[in-house]
């Protein structure tokens, strides 16, 4: 992680979470704005590589800047960090496109973990939220086994682009990536979109959950 992006409009708890993310990760650079046409001009005049993002902002929805960063850093992870904990903040906020969803009501070193497990391609969720998600999926879990079994038949991944899944699953960045393999940024941008396309998935979440499901990553 490098740079991180915060967007809350009260001023105290700006600044916490800024010091919550350094906490995670001391080498960040944070850029904090407080309102919602704010963040969405920095998203265009800078890269980042995490976002912890409120949802009430004065000028709009924080579900805006999640799906702004999706759209235009597709490698960046958006984490909600809210008092919100109901389905009707919760769930349009991950199809948006959001990595993490977490509570602010939780003690600062505990976010300071669930952000730190990130970089193995943990989603953080606050407890409260993961039951809530998991309560949601529960009845339809055994036909999503079914449908991910035959989709595996057909959906076949390049032994490139399964291991281009497994580092973004583990949340490795584009350039980390990039690095590693000896490539260009804009050639692990195209295996990224090939992956998303064949899995039919839009965010680096739905991707680190199958490639835990195949296997490349722990779940």
């Amino acid at each position: 992680m490098q740079s991180a992006l915060i967007v809350e409009d009260l001023p105290e708890i700006r600044v916490w979470l800024g010091d919550t993310a350094r906490a995670a990760f001391p080498e960040l650079r944070v850029t904090s704005v407080a309102r919602r046409d704010e963040a969405l001009g920095a998203i265009r005049q800078a890269a980042f590589d995490l976002a912890l993002i409120d949802l009430g902002l004065p000028d709009g929805s924080g579900i805006d800047v999640v799906g702004a960063l999706r759209q235009h850093q597709p490698m960046a992870l958006p984490v909600v960090v809210t008092i919100y904990d109901d389905d009707d903040h919760l769930f349009p906020a991950l199809q948006a496109g959001a990595f993490g969803y977490l509570l602010k009501e939780q003690p600062q070193d505990t976010l300071v973990a669930q952000l730190i497990r990130m970089t193995q391609g943990e989603p953080p969720l606050s407890p409260p939220i993961a039951r809530r998600v998991l309560g949601h999926f529960a009845g339809a879990g055994q036909r999503r086994v079914q449908l991910s079994q035959q989709i595996e038949e057909v959906v076949r991944l390049t032994d490139r682009e399964t291991e281009v899944l497994q580092r973004v699953a583990k949340g490795y960045t584009l350039p980390e990536i990039a690095q590693q393999f000896g490539l260009s940024r804009h050639t692990i941008a195209d295996y990224i979109k090939q992956i998303y396309r064949k899995l039919n998935v839009s965010s680096r979440a739905e991707a680190a959950l199958e490639a835990a499901r195949r296997g490349l990553v722990n779940p």
